[in-house]
């Protein structure tokens, strides 16, 4: 028999109170700021500004920009320490067998491979059941 969930009545609200004030401080402050009108954009290509500053040639941009070159080499690096570290991992041992880190312990699947590989008398087609 399944009882139902009972509803805690000896709970400390101070918790749920505390969030509810820091909630309506954060709005006042928020409500009570003076924002300014947004400018936005000059005119001119955003997506070729960040592509002249990604490659550190903000001469040519017509938005001015940091130069991102730096940061562009460190995730180049990183990214191909990661492709290197894949290759690494993916490589094949001398004797042809894949290296994993999960398997199956070496038994073989229903359908696959021939009959007579099984040395317990079973056939393949009997879904792998001893």
């Amino acid at each position: 028999m399944t009882s139902r969930p009972r509803l805690a009545t000896d709970v400390n609200y101070v918790n749920g109170l505390a969030a509810l004030a820091l909630f309506a401080v954060m709005a006042y402050v928020f409500f009570m700021s003076e924002l300014g009108q947004p400018t936005g954009f000059p005119d001119g290509s955003i997506v070729a500004s960040i592509g002249y500053a990604m490659f550190n040639m903000a001469d040519q941009a017509a938005i001015p920009a940091e130069s991102f070159l730096v940061a562009f080499i460190i995730i180049a690096l990183v990214l191909d320490a990661a492709l290197d570290g894949a290759v690494t991992l993916a490589r094949r041992e001398g004797d042809e067998s894949v290296v994993t880190a999960l398997t199956d312990g070496g038994r073989r699947l229903a359908g696959r491979g021939d009959d007579t590989d099984r040395t317990d008398g079973a056939t393949g087609s009997d879904g792998g059941e001893d």
